[in-house]
């Protein structure tokens, strides 16, 4: 499993929690999605982010290649001060861990 981490920096005032809600709503309908929660900087109300969990590295870059995640991204693109950031954690099994 993996997890996701889509950071943008917004334009003074911009708001784009309906573009957020887009991409949830079409990466759901992709195979290997799990979830997605959105997350909003509390020191700074301009960085936001979008965690999203995957099956697996192969699903995630099937819907971060769609040409439907392009296009929504385009709709972004006027709210936004530079291009999404995006990092990818392996989620790592708490079992193998030694204090």
């Amino acid at each position: 499993m993996i997890q996701v981490i889509a950071g943008y920096k917004l334009k003074e005032g911009a708001n784009i929690s309906h573009i957020f809600l887009k991409l949830r709503s079409v990466a759901m309908t992709y195979a290997g999605f799990v979830s997605a929660q959105n997350l909003q900087n509390v020191q700074d109300s301009s960085i936001v982010a979008m965690l999203s969990t995957w099956d697996n590295l192969e699903s995630w870059r099937l819907w971060e290649t769609s040409k439907a995640r392009q296009e929504i991204l385009k709709e972004a693109e006027p709210f936004l001060v530079e291009k999404p950031k995006v990092t990818i954690y392996a989620v790592a099994p708490t079992i193998r861990w030694v204090g």
